[in-house]
């Protein structure tokens, strides 16, 4: 079955046993400190659903977890981000959409399957079905879960999706991966809007309110004009979430246009796990780096095209201007004065009001405090 996986484009195979996932716990816990924001597929009925992956699937008694890798040659946003006007998209867009390239391949997994083993029950699931995902990577053996929340392999870094087949076959479980963080703290030195915060247990996590990709591709509507209140066993434990104060468009999101790669850029565990990309995900001409004023440009007609089965258009047109003008406005440059004009006059409030921002801070560009060079 690896090798089956192996040959289409898996680089990870493991193997979960189907049961209740004692991560659960924690989920809710997460869930219940706002640190979810306003994702509420993570916190509506689907929530209690991720206890028990045979609530997707009543006979499974495995699941088959798989990994695709999508570091590409490509550079790393502090190559990039240099204040010339140049915007970020996150690394796992690039190229096309995972959920359709990861389903469809581990369905041939699945006929293969069937054609040397017989017939039997299975469910594919690509990001979107209600499970902890990086939790049963954990438990098939594929890696850990970092500090910043990414499951990472001790040979490959955490450049890789994630995809599972639940299925009534009764399969050997792996090895679950050990924690090999160690004392590293280099992501959550890092991050710039300081979304790695502190677990109670003393861990870390993510606070989603804070986190660029968050702000970026799940916030809807008018970005926000402050951050989410901090938990006091954060306060008490770090200060950095109480480092940077004031709008979120700020320093912290820079030019992001689209996600954000900081946190893996690095990882020391990436560093060395050298490039691995599946010919998938390798970007489309313009995807690296693409200039802002050029993007401020796109009509909603040329945004469908440019980014036809890719992850970004998630953010939906009206989100993707928001997100340009914003990154606009913390570029600060003057050249950017008639495309953020016309964008204050666009219909949709959401876009107008972003540019509006941006206008006043033109003529203030920020330093780029990525902290990524390292």
């Amino acid at each position: 079955m690896r090798q089956w996986a192996a040959r289409e484009g898996f680089g990870l195979c493991g193997i979960a046993a189907a049961e209740a996932l004692s991560d659960i716990t924690w989920f809710h816990e997460w869930v219940a400190l706002g640190y979810a924001g306003e994702m509420g597929y993570l916190t509506d009925h689907r929530a209690e659903l991720r206890r028990d992956p045979r609530a997707l699937l009543s006979s499974a008694k495995s699941i088959v977890c798989v990994g695709m890798f999508y570091n590409s040659a490509q550079p790393h946003t502090a190559e990039v981000l240099g204040g010339d006007g140049r915007g970020w998209i996150s690394r796992y867009a690039w190229g096309d959409d995972y959920h359709t390239v990861i389903r469809e391949r581990l369905e041939r997994v699945a006929a293969q399957m069937r054609t040397e083993w017989g017939d039997f029950d299975y469910r594919i699931c690509v990001d979107t079905a209600p499970l902890l995902e990086r939790s049963l990577g954990r438990l098939a053996g594929l890696g850990w879960i970092g500090k910043n929340t990414c499951l990472i392999n001790q040979q490959k870094g955490s450049w890789f999706f994630l995809g599972e087949m639940l299925t009534s076959l009764p399969l050997a479980p792996d090895v679950p991966a050990a924690d090999r963080c160690g004392t590293c703290r280099r992501c959550i030195d890092a991050c710039p809007t300081d979304a790695i915060v502190p677990r109670p247990d003393g861990g870390w996590t993510i606070d989603s309110r804070r986190c660029i990709s968050y702000l970026t591709i799940e916030k809807r509507g008018p970005v926000p004009e402050k951050r989410g209140p901090v938990p006091d066993f954060v306060m008490q434990k770090t200060a950095l979430v109480t480092r940077k104060t004031g709008p979120v468009p700020d320093i912290g999101v820079g030019t992001h246009v689209f996600g954000c790669d900081i946190c893996q850029d690095v990882c020391p565990w990436n560093r060395r796990a050298g490039t691995d990309c599946d010919e998938a995900f390798e970007a489309r001409e313009g995807m690296v780096g693409p200039d802002l004023e050029m993007l401020a440009k796109v009509t909603e007609e040329e945004f469908r095209t440019m980014f036809r089965n890719s992850p970004v258009v998630r953010t939906k047109y009206r989100g993707f201007l928001r997100n340009v003008a914003v990154a606009m406005g913390n570029a600060g440059l003057e050249r950017f004065r008639p495309a953020l004009e016309r964008l204050a006059r666009w219909e949709d409030p959401v876009v107008a009001e972003a540019a509006k921002w941006a206008l006043g801070r033109i003529g203030e560009p920020v330093k780029l405090a990525l902290g990524v060079s390292g």
